[in-house]
């Protein structure tokens, strides 16, 4: 019905590790975060080989590069500059890899954050590199960033209004961010005009009041109901799991807000299996 992917170093940093299981679980491709410790902007030539022949190997796509593009501190200049760089670096990558997502943030969070006007600003040179290399940006609602949520995703891409400029939704990140409005149908449909990708994690609020991530399908987010929505509305963009969650230990909050190596991925494989049982299960149920 949809096709599905997985952000692979959710399971591990041995991507073959990673396509098997995806393979073994019926899904079709692959999306790129941390590989062998490195970030996808780190990747050599002989990283694009290898990850090329594995994919092949395995007969699965790569859907798209979760790149960490403007996860900085907006107004530093250095940062910015960085940054830049690892966009252009990852739209190498992309066309190596044969896709066109590239998965872009809005600046880490901080207490008086600019208006969006300023933050459009910054995109121009991001914008002029999409037009020029035929890329998507794919804009995550991220609660560690500005664009926080589904509303201020959607009130940011409105002010753009690019068609290369889109958004990755992930219904997982409107419950961690707080926001008091419901990921689906609220936020999905304040989204819905601009979502190409889809990113999968579930999470619960404990009766202490913390925000927990939980196996897919357990926690608060109606996912059987916004994937009756998908269908009805003719999604065909993937299904892209990403569990931020491990049955035997907590993911610590810095490794949630910059996933790589092996400290992240550590006990992934065992949890990814089973929320990709919980996922294939739902699925079923449409």
């Amino acid at each position: 019905m949809f096709p599905i992917a997985v952000i692979t170093d959710e399971i591990s940093q041995d991507l073959t590790v990673a396509a098997a299981l995806v393979k073994e679980f019926g899904g079709s491709a692959l999306e790129i975060r941390s590989v062998w410790e490195k970030g996808p902007h780190e990747f050599d030539a002989n990283d694009i080989t290898r990850i090329k022949r594995i994919a092949d190997d395995y007969g699965l796509r790569i859907c798209g590069i979760a790149s960490p593009f403007y996860k900085c501190n907006f107004g530093d200049a250095e940062e910015e500059r960085q940054h830049l760089d690892i966009l252009r670096r990852c739209i190498e990558v992309a066309h190596a890899l044969e896709t066109k997502l590239i998965r872009v943030f809005t600046f880490w969070q901080q207490p008086d954050a600019p208006p969006w006007e300023q933050i459009a600003e910054k995109f121009q040179e991001p914008l002029r590199l999409a037009e020029a290399e035929d890329v998507i940006l794919g804009v995550e609602n991220d609660p560690s960033t500005i664009g926080a949520n589904a509303r201020q995703v959607a009130q940011f891409l409105s002010l753009l209004n690019h068609p290369q400029v889109r958004s990755v939704w992930d219904p997982g990140n409107e419950l961690w961010e707080g926001e008091t409005r419901a990921a689906f149908p609220d936020g999905y449909e304040t989204l819905k005009p601009w979502i190409v990708h889809i990113q999968l994690k579930d999470l619960r609020r404990t009766p202490a009041g913390k925000i927990e991530a939980v196996r897919f399908g357990t926690g608060a987010v109606d996912y059987l109901g916004q994937f009756r929505a998908l269908k009805a509305d003719s999604y065909k963009g993937y299904l892209s799991l990403e569990t931020h969650w491990r049955v035997r230990r907590e993911i610590p909050e810095d490794l949630l807000h910059r996933p790589k190596g092996s400290a992240f991925s550590f006990g992934g494989e065992e949890a990814t299996r089973l929320c990709l049982q919980s996922l294939r299960e739902m699925l079923r149920q449409m």
